[in-house]
């Protein structure tokens, strides 16, 4: 039980400063704006790798679940209570988020930091790009974690320091999600598009684990 409650503590704490800081600090239409945000994402995933990693692992993600599963490295039961944990989470960050914003008299570029296709970007578009970023994201995570070939305890600052990578490319286009746990809770707060467009932001990481998983499995083979 103990590493399912990490879990959730893990994805809350992302969800609180990643799309915190989204909120705060007036969304990302700038270039500064894109890189505070990124950081945000990045090293919350470096501080909670370095605070729970020793007890579940530190997924704080259903995708980078889900690619642990596929690779063998976690039982079919473990890895569905990760992400339920992990929404848990993911739920408590947004729900601490609205009640910030709900008792501060300021104005916001967004108020939950949900995920969404940008102006002229297709639904098309966005499902490719979240497939493309998430199946880079938990290669990095796969390939520096493996027991053998892995990065050892400098795992955490390198999955870290990849999701800052893949969140200044990739916020232009959808916000970034490649984390549907991180998708989820903000567009059940959202609604409207957010809501409508869900489905993506599942679908499409999961996509992009499965890839990553296989090729993986083909690369670190002996």
């Amino acid at each position: 039980m103990k590493k399912y409650l990490a879990e959730m503590v893990g994805t809350m704490t992302l969800v609180l400063m990643g799309c915190g800081s989204a909120i705060f600090n007036g969304g990302c239409g700038t270039p500064a704006q894109v890189l505070t945000v990124a950081m945000a994402f990045g090293l919350s995933v470096v501080a909670m790798a370095y605070t729970i990693g020793g007890i579940s692992g530190c997924h704080i993600n259903p995708a980078i679940t889900f690619g642990c599963m596929l690779s063998g490295r976690m039982t079919a039961k473990d890895g569905l209570m990760y992400m339920l944990f992990q929404v848990i989470g993911a739920l408590i960050g947004s729900s601490i988020l609205w009640i910030l914003t709900s008792n501060i008299d300021a104005t916001y570029a967004t108020t939950t930091g949900a995920n969404a296709c940008a102006s002229g970007v297709s639904m098309a578009g966005g499902f490719i790009a979240e497939v493309i970023f998430t199946f880079i994201f938990v290669l990095v995570v796969l390939g520096s974690t493996d027991p053998q070939k892995g990065a050892g305890n400098f795992a955490g600052l390198a999955i870290g320091l990849s999701l800052v990578l893949v969140h200044i490319v990739c916020i232009p286009i959808t916000g970034t999600s490649v984390n549907p746990a991180r998708s989820i809770a903000p567009a059940l707060f959202e609604g409207g598009e957010a809501l409508s467009q869900l489905w993506i932001f599942i679908v499409a990481p999961l996509i992009g684990a499965l890839l990553s998983a296989l090729v993986w499995r083909i690369i670190a083979r002996k």
